[in-house]
């Protein structure tokens, strides 16, 4: 049985904590790291969960709100993204998944 994996962006939440609540404020934050994106790119980042993301730019976000990877993006066990809700549901659960963890050892047999 294989196990699907997916993670959960938080950027807004991580922005709200930082006390920035509107997403053009992180506009020149982003700008001043060499991020010159349009109002829509932003928005589009903080707003939506990213399928790709230059890893220059995640080193930006976590610069700009002293935060780690864990702080921005929580893997959880599953495929498609869930709600508040179900994510506190599924860590009560204990189907919240840690990356890192060792994978099986392969058994290698003879011809």
């Amino acid at each position: 049985m294989t196990a699907e994996f997916d993670y959960r962006w938080r950027l807004r939440e991580v922005m709200a904590a930082s006390g920035l609540y509107a997403t053009t404020d992180l506009r020149p934050l982003l700008a001043d790291r060499g991020f010159p994106l349009s109002q829509s790119q932003v928005y589009r980042l903080v707003a939506e969960r990213p399928e790709r993301l230059n890893l220059r730019m995640l080193m930006a976000l976590l610069d700009i709100f002293g935060c780690t990877m864990e702080d921005l993006i929580e893997p959880v066990r599953g495929a498609g993204t869930t709600t508040t809700e179900e994510g506190e549901a599924g860590r009560r659960s204990g189907a919240e998944v840690r990356f890192g963890s060792r994978p099986t050892r392969a058994r290698v047999l003879p011809d």
